[in-house]
């Protein structure tokens, strides 16, 4: 199986149709991976806020719209709720960046909408005060995550000389 790469901007939601690994940036954003474990398949989302604070603006830059629309996403592809798997990284707070810890509030609204949907959650990488990189392979569910205290363009794929 040929594997290609995908950078998953903030707001964002990717389900490829085939094995892909999805890198993300995320500090106090929040990214969600989901895996099936029968059809080894998966999909992730990097949002940046935990509700929709304002009416109409129903985007995935949102926690709780993200959330619910990669499960939705999943399941149009033919995927059993009983048969998905979760994983949660991101969620930083840095108290010299913000006096909101937005990235607890971006945890929190994570493990709600998928404990609604009875989804387990195997595995997370969350709080703290450093950013993440964070590459997820779709097809073996397996997530490399790195910390660092400043990202640099560089540092990411399609990686910048």
């Amino acid at each position: 199986m040929s594997e290609s790469h995908y950078f998953l901007k903030c707001g964002y939601i990717y389900v490829p149709d085939h094995g892909t690994s999805i890198s993300a940036v995320a500090g106090s954003g929040v990214c969600v991976c989901v895996y099936d474990r029968k059809r080894c398949t998966g999909g992730m989302n990097h949002f940046s806020y935990p509700y929709m604070d304002a009416t109409g603006k129903t985007t995935a830059v949102y926690g709780n719209v993200a959330t619910i629309t990669l499960v939705k996403m999943m399941q149009s592809c033919k995927s059993s709720l009983k048969n998905l798997e979760a994983q949660i990284f991101g969620g930083a707070f840095n108290p010299l960046m913000s006096d909101r810890d937005i990235g607890t509030e971006n945890i929190e609204i994570a493990r709600k909408i998928l404990r609604k949907f009875r989804i387990p959650v195997i595995s997370e990488d969350i709080g703290g005060e450093k950013g993440r990189k964070i590459v997820f392979n779709t097809h073996t569910n397996e997530v490399a995550v790195l910390k660092a205290d400043s990202l640099r363009k560089a540092d990411w794929y399609p990686y910048g000389s």
